[in-house]
C-alpha cells in the first residue's frame, strides 16, 4: 500500500472536492448537479455540505435549493499576509542555496509598478555580490525583472509594462520586440544571462509560481565565476542549485 494512500482522509477529501467544484461555479450548484460532477450519490454528499454551510465555508442561496462557496476561505487566507508568507517559504531556502552554490541571492517581487528586491542573502567567504533588500531595479535590462513579466498573462504583462516606472539608467524597449523577448524567455523556462547593468556577472532568475502558473516573485543569483584554483560550483551546477530552490519555493506556496 502506498503512503499516500494509508494516510487519506475521505472524509476530507470530499469535502475538499466539493470547495474546489463551486469555487469554479458562479450561479452556484444544487445537490443533484454537485453529485453527478463529482461521480457520487446525493446522500453521499448531504453530511458534508451540511457541514461546510454549518461551518460557514459554504452558503445557500435565498431559495435555499443551491450552494455557492462563502468568502470565509478568502477571509482565512487574508489572515497571513501574502508577502510574509511568501518570505517564511523562501528564506530559508534561500539560505541554503547560498551556502550550498557560495553565491548570493535575492527575491524581488512586481510592487506598484516597480520591481522591489523583497529580500537578499550574501554569499558566504569573502567574495560576493547581492542587492540590498528595498533596492528598486529595472523591468527591462534585469534577470528578476524580465523573469516576473514573462510568466504572467498577456493582460497582466502589458500592465506591467505599461505601468512600470523606469530606474537610472533603464532604457525602455519598443513593446512588442519586447513581448516577443519575453515569449522566447518563457519557453526557456528561466533567465541565464550576462547582466544588463554590470560587468562579470552572469543573472540566474526563476519564478516563483502561483498555483494558475504566474511569477509571483522572482529568485536570482548574480552569479560570479572564480577563476582561481578553488573548486567553487559553477554555473551549470548553480543553475540547478536555482532551479530546485525556486521549485521548492513555488511548491511549497501553491502547495502542490
Amino acid at each position: 500500500m502506498e503512503k499516500s494512500d494509508k494516510y487519506r482522509a475521505p472524509a476530507l477529501d470530499k469535502g475538499l472536492d466539493i470547495l474546489e467544484l463551486l469555487a469554479n461555479s458562479a450561479g452556484g450548484l444544487n445537490q443533484a448537479e454537485i453529485a453527478k460532477a463529482l461521480d457520487r450519490t446525493t446522500n453521499e454528499n448531504y453530511r458534508m455540505l451540511d457541514t461546510l454551510v454549518r461551518r460557514g465555508y459554504v452558503t445557500r442561496t435565498p431559495e435555499g435549493d443551491r450552494y455557492m462557496l462563502s468568502l470565509k476561505l478568502l477571509v482565512l487566507a487574508n489572515q497571513h499576509p501574502p508577502r510574509r508568507r511568501v518570505l517564511d517559504i523562501a528564506e530559508p531556502l534561500m539560505r541554503a542555496l547560498c551556502l550550498e552554490a557560495e553565491q548570493s541571492a535575492q527575491l524581488a517581487q512586481w510592487q506598484d509598478g516597480d520591481i522591489v528586491i523583497v529580500s537578499s542573502y550574501s554569499a558566504p567567504g569573502n567574495w560576493r555580490q547581492s542587492l540590498r533588500t528595498g533596492s528598486i531595479i529595472g523591468l527591462y535590462n534585469t534577470g528578476s525583472g524580465r523573469v516576473l513579466a514573462a510568466f504572467q498573462s498577456p493582460d497582466q504583462q502589458l500592465q506591467m509594462i505599461r505601468g512600470h516606472q523606469l530606474v537610472k539608467g533603464e532604457e525602455a524597449l519598443e513593446e512588442a520586440a519586447f513581448i516577443a523577448d519575453l515569449a522566447k524567455l518563457r519557453a526557456k523556462g528561466c533567465a541565464v544571462e550576462a547582466s544588463g547593468t554590470v560587468r562579470g556577472t552572469t543573472n540566474i532568475s526563476f519564478p516563483i509560481l502561483d498555483p494558475s502558473g504566474s511569477a509571483i516573485a522572482a529568485l536570482t543569483c548574480p552569479y560570479i565565476e572564480r577563476i582561481d584554483n578553488y573548486p567553487a560550483p559553477d554555473l551549470k551546477d548553480v543553475t540547478e542549485i536555482m532551479r530546485k530552490a525556486a521549485a521548492e519555493i513555488g511548491r511549497q506556496i501553491a502547495g502542490a
